[in-house]
């Protein structure tokens, strides 16, 4: 994948490769110990299927994507299901 501004990002909507609407990027979180990505937070949508979605959540109510399941960023940010 080519290299991506992290302000091209904000406001994205994610969704799954399988076509589900999974919500809108809400942040991204790192390790400072290495600066290496570790997942994106996906603020879900009133719509999304939450049973059909098997990703961890934080103490918001966010998933939790890691980094590595993102295949594409354009229009939306897709993740692998």
């Amino acid at each position: 994948m080519s290299d991506v501004l992290a302000e091209n990002l904000s406001g994205k909507a994610v969704m799954g490769s399988d076509g589900t609407e999974l919500g809108m990027l809400y942040n991204i979180t790192m390790d400072l110990r290495t600066g290496e990505l570790d997942d994106i937070l996906v603020d879900p949508t009133e719509e999304t299927p939450t049973r059909s979605v098997d990703f961890d959540t934080d103490s918001g109510g966010r998933y939790r994507v890691p980094v590595s399941r993102v295949q594409a960023v354009k229009d939306y940010i897709v993740v692998q299901r």
